[in-house]
């Protein structure tokens, strides 16, 4: 257990100081908040000095370890994002809201970032403003609505709408990792057990038989030609030369994947069979959701759809964004745009038409933003079904086809046995 010094404001907006005994911070918050007091400072006080040398060294490693991970990930900013928007809807200030949020942080990098935020804030600083420092952690989405809710006041209901699309994103990712990492840990061992078997095990086997073989069946030559190809890239100065050359080759592709050639490799994803249907339907909702939740809070339609283009997380569909827009810059509506372009459902093109008419185009949105997300989840879920069998059924093909070339001359021989 230890001391914790503490300065918080009660329900009834006075300040009030003093110790609280607690085993950590996070404890000790916990306990000042159930009675009331929300804390605004905590500190831990000197540790006594009879503390022994070994109980010194575990509070250090302890210590060490905790500012082990330096980087601020997508969960790191849900939980920002959520616990932010508790305390606003329980109508704390912005800036004890992010004081007591940092105090509850255990991870280092995060709560250096929600310091730089209080400090800038302090100093009069807006929190958009404040968060637009912070680039790598705060996407312009992020930004944008968080300018929203300060411009009309909203600031812990955007938060809240902003939790509940990074909840999602979440949900979707976790998902996808969770279902593919069994199937990609056996693949992968496979191949590793594959690559040894046919480079050292095997070739020796079909040496002795070929040796009883005028001519070997074209499956084991293939097999034996891989085997040693194999052994030459991990066993020579060229191979290893080889394998440099494919690896920079690989990243330059990848670099270009992601600059120049974005455009046409986010095309091909949509056009891999269930796989696009995944992306395009996950984009969609994300548009819905995005541009209502904007449009709500007073974004111009243009500027909603500049912001919009970088959530879709596919640069076609973002290119066509551009082309909307530049439409509608014309005076045209939002919907006809869309529906020319061929890469939105109609239903979601019918929608928006009816939101321009009606008035009523966020409202509309957001709840079709809930049915887009429901058939995201059926299409993920059935991308999620055929994915791990499509890596199975590969390593079986890859076992299959060492086993056949290596039982195919023996079987061979055997039958040449019986007709002599």
């Amino acid at each position: 257990m230890g001391q914790f010094f503490y300065k918080a404001v009660e329900q009834s907006g006075g300040n009030v100081t003093g110790t609280i005994e607690a085993v950590d911070r996070r404890s000790a918050v916990a306990a000042l908040t159930d009675e009331g007091r929300f804390v605004v400072e905590l500190a831990e006080q000197t540790l006594e000095p009879s503390v022994s040398g070994n109980k010194k060294a575990e509070l250090d490693l302890a210590k060490f370890l905790k500012f082990g991970s330096r980087r601020i990930t997508s969960k790191d900013i849900l939980a920002v994002t959520s616990q932010l928007s508790t305390a606003l809807r329980a109508g704390l200030p912005l800036l004890n809201g992010l004081k007591i949020i940092r105090d509850q942080q255990h991870k280092p990098a995060t709560r250096n970032m929600l310091s730089e935020l209080v400090k800038s804030v302090s100093s009069g600083q807006s929190l958009s403003d404040a968060m637009a420092e912070h680039e790598n952690t705060f996407s312009p989405l992020y930004l944008s609505m968080v300018r929203v809710g300060e411009t009309g006041g909203m600031l812990d209901e955007t938060t809240s709408q902003l939790a509940t699309m990074l909840s999602r994103e979440e949900k979707i990712k976790s998902n996808m990792k969770n279902a593919s990492a069994y199937p990609i840990f056996v693949l992968c061992v496979g191949l590793v057990s594959a690559v040894i078997v046919v480079t050292w095990v095997l070739p020796r086997i079909l040496t002795m038989i070929g040796d009883a073989m005028a001519v070997l069946p074209l499956p084991t030559r293939v097999l034996m030609a891989l085997g040693a190809l194999t052994k030459s890239l991990l066993t020579t100065v060229y191979g290893w030369v080889i394998m440099a050359v494919i690896v920079v080759g690989l990243y330059l592709l990848r670099k270009w994947a992601r600059s120049e050639g974005k455009i046409k490799c986010d095309a091909f994803k949509l056009k891999i069979p269930v796989l696009g249907s995944v992306l395009r339907t996950i984009a969609v909702g994300r548009f819905a959701r995005t541009l209502g939740a904007l449009t709500k809070g007073g974004v111009t339609i243009l500027e909603a759809l500049s912001v919009v283009r970088d959530t879709l997380g596919n640069e076609l569909l973002g290119r066509e964004i551009d082309g909307v827009a530049e439409k509608v810059k014309t005076g045209e509506s939002l919907a006809g745009p869309l529906g020319q372009s061929g890469h939105f459902p109609p239903l979601l093109v019918q929608i928006v038409s009816i939101g321009e008419q009606t008035g009523k185009l966020d409202e509309l949105l957001l709840n079709a933003a809930d049915t887009f997300d429901d058939e995201a989840d059926s299409a993920i879920n059935r991308f999620m079904a055929i994915f791990p069998a499509v890596l199975i059924l590969l390593l079986a093909l890859v076992v299959g086809f060492i086993i056949a070339a290596t039982l195919l001359p023996i079987v061979t021989m055997q039958f040449g046995a019986g007709v002599l």
